[in-house]
């Protein structure tokens, strides 16, 4: 049973011989043919009866002695394989490449000799064909990797190809942070090497880069012994390759081998793929910048408060912001695809325009000239103009109301002065009488001014006291009733209306004011009451007349400054628009507040609160 054990195994081994596509040549120790397969018989034209117990003719002299020397250091214990000359039965030399070994029995004894043999250009063949399978493997990565605009995911997937395409057992991408490397990203390494740092000038990135070359091979058990990578079991080849980004080196590739081999082919596919990764790193980077940029831009577009919009060549909204659906009115899915709901001036200029809803804007445009779109800026000037329009108003109003007091001054002045002797004494004093009128007249004007002036500059001077509001307002209403046959005053003051806290000299000034709007405001006659009550700390004054009224989108316009109710129709009331500004601003200098409401039968309510003396004593200021 053994021998027939023994038999099947020799013929396996002689038909594994016999089959091989690589010539198997076997040799004595005095080098003469033991075995001569038929793939030898094919590569060198010699048949194995032909040559089996003597010397095969097949090393040329000249490379006898390197034949002789390869069989010395197999007989010692060493393989060879190298690339050769051999002759063929027909003279030619052929390019063949031959690995050599010892041939011994079980005991150790040396037999002879097995020399393997194969065609160089087998080997040439089989490179290329290698070579050019990797070179399709390798466009298929980098078009994997730039696919990716995800930089941790780009630098993944530089990782995993860089195993697959040289045969490395693990792979890793450091980054060049200044003095210092970081693991980024790896494939087939220990978890717990992500993230580790080292130094630089001493890593084998530092040696790569100082030696200017882009690629670098480690073998030295001294050089890798350091390194973190030597936790990789069984490692003994680092292959590292730089990628540089706009020509600067960004990082590095660790190809890590603890089985498999490094050579030439693997190096050269290292560097290629450094240099892609590279590329790829860098416009991952773009990217990132671009959609940071892009997310920069949209903030502030959005939050911007000026109305911004984007035109296209052909003169289409391709953007709207919030603040111009704000402004305009018209939300961005109306106006987008569109031309925009208002003309443009060239860019450049400043057009000011109004809009359906009256409100006023100034745009502005800039041309982009590389895309030929055209950025329109906008914002709200509706109070800027109103302002305007107010002032101008003011300019001549004021020149109005001071020339007619100044003209009949005048013109009285040149009476007396011109026909004094022919003037009745009654003629005289009523021309005196006139003159100081409006003299009167011109007085309180130029007060109103200068007191709107010092309102505006935050230039009040109030003095707080205690003082009687029911006392002052019975003053300012004594001798209201004789000043008009077509109005009637009605005072409601309690006597036990308590003190209030604030300036009486403002009050006074303030309750003028009121009152004379309230007849001014009254044209036709009509009912004015005054009334002053205590409520929740405050003492609250009313003034009610049954005049022309305010809309009630003018119920806070009337305390700017140069705005009357009846702007329609000024004339038919006259003044500058400063007296409701005055009141409230002295109003509010004492801690309380005038505010203007509408009556339900018509006319207007005006109201005025202070603080009463002993609820400020108390600390019970309230604010309006």
């Amino acid at each position: 049973m053994g021998d027939d054990r023994s038999d099947y195994e020799d013929g396996i081994a002689r038909a594994a011989v016999a089959s091989s596509p690589d010539a198997i040549v076997a040799l004595d120790r005095d080098l003469s043919v033991l075995g001569w397969n038929p793939a030898a018989e094919r590569l060198f034209g010699w048949t194995a009866e032909e040559l089996m117990g003597r010397r095969a003719p097949i090393v040329p002299a000249e490379l006898m002695a390197e034949h002789n020397a390869v069989m010395e250091r197999v007989r010692t214990g060493g393989q060879v394989s190298l690339r050769t000359r051999r002759f063929h039965r027909d003279g030619r030399l052929m390019e063949v490449r031959v690995d050599t070994n010892a041939l011994r029995s079980d005991n150790g004894t040396l037999l002879g000799y097995v020399s393997v043999y194969h065609l160089a250009e087998d080997d040439e063949a089989a490179r290329a064909a290698r070579r050019a399978r990797l070179v399709r493997r390798l466009t298929d990565v980098v078009a994997d990797i730039n696919a990716a605009l995800d930089l941790p995911v780009v630098l993944d997937r530089i990782a995993g190809s860089l195993t697959e395409l040289t045969g490395a057992d693990a792979g890793g991408f450091v980054l060049i942070e200044g003095e210092r490397l970081r693991l980024v990203s790896g494939h087939h390494i220990p978890p717990e090497l992500r993230g580790v740092t080292a130094d630089l000038h001493t890593s084998l990135v530092g040696k790569l880069l100082r030696t200017g070359k882009t690629v670098l091979l480690e073998t030295s058990p001294q050089g890798l012994q350091d390194l973190v990578w030597a936790r990789l079991p069984g490692l003994h080849t680092v292959a590292v390759g730089i990628a540089a980004v706009g020509g600067r080196p960004y990082g590095a590739l660790y190809a890590l081998f603890a089985k498999g081999k490094a050579g030439h082919v693997e190096l050269e596919l290292l560097e290629l793929l450094a240099g892609h990764a590279g590329i790829a790193v860098g416009n991952a980077e773009a990217y990132q910048e671009a959609v940071r940029q892009r997310a920069h831009e949209r903030a502030v577009f959005d939050a911007s408060a000026d109305g911004i919009g984007v035109l296209d060549e052909a003169g289409r909204v391709t953007q709207w912001n919030p603040a111009a659906a704000e402004l305009t009115g018209f939300p961005a899915e109306r106006v987008i695809g569109g031309p925009p709901p208002f003309p443009l001036p060239e860019p450049g200029e400043k057009l000011t325009i109004q809009l359906d809803s009256g409100r006023w804007l100034d745009v502005l445009c800039a041309a982009i000239p590389e895309t030929g779109e055209v950025v329109a800026d906008f914002r709200d000037v509706t109070r800027a103009k109103e302002l305007e329009e107010a002032k101008d108003l003011f300019l001549a109003t004021t020149s109005h109301e001071l020339r007619t007091p100044i003209t009949i001054v005048h013109g009285f002045a040149s009476t007396l002065d011109a026909r004094w002797d022919n003037l009745s004494d009654a003629e005289r004093r009523s021309a005196v009488h006139t003159i100081a009128e409006r003299a009167r007249m011109l007085g309180r004007l130029v007060d109103h001014l200068l007191l709107g002036a010092r309102t505006g500059a935050d230039e009040m001077r109030i003095r707080i006291e205690t003082f009687d509001l029911g006392e002052r307002v019975r003053a300012a209403t004594l001798g209201l009733p004789v000043l008009s046959d077509r109005h009637r005053v009605e005072v409601r003051i309690p006597d036990d209306l308590p003190k209030v806290h604030g300036d009486s000299l403002a009050t006074d000034i303030l309750l003028g004011q009121l009152l004379e709007n309230a007849f001014k405001y009254s044209p036709d006659g009509g009912l004015i009451r005054v009334e002053a009550w205590a409520e929740e700390g405050q003492v609250v004054l009313v003034i009610d007349d049954e005049g022309v009224g305010i809309a009630p989108a003018d119920r806070e316009r009337i305390f700017e400054r140069f705005v009357q109710a009846d702007s329609g129709n000024r004339r038919r009331f006259g003044g500058v628009g400063l007296g409701l500004y005055i009141a409230r601003n002295l109003a509010r200098a004492q801690g309380g507040d005038v505010t203007a409401h509408s009556r339900p039968g018509g006319g207007t309510r005006m109201r005025f609160v202070l603080n009463e003396a002993a609820a400020v004593s108390r600390g019970e200021r309230h604010m309006i």
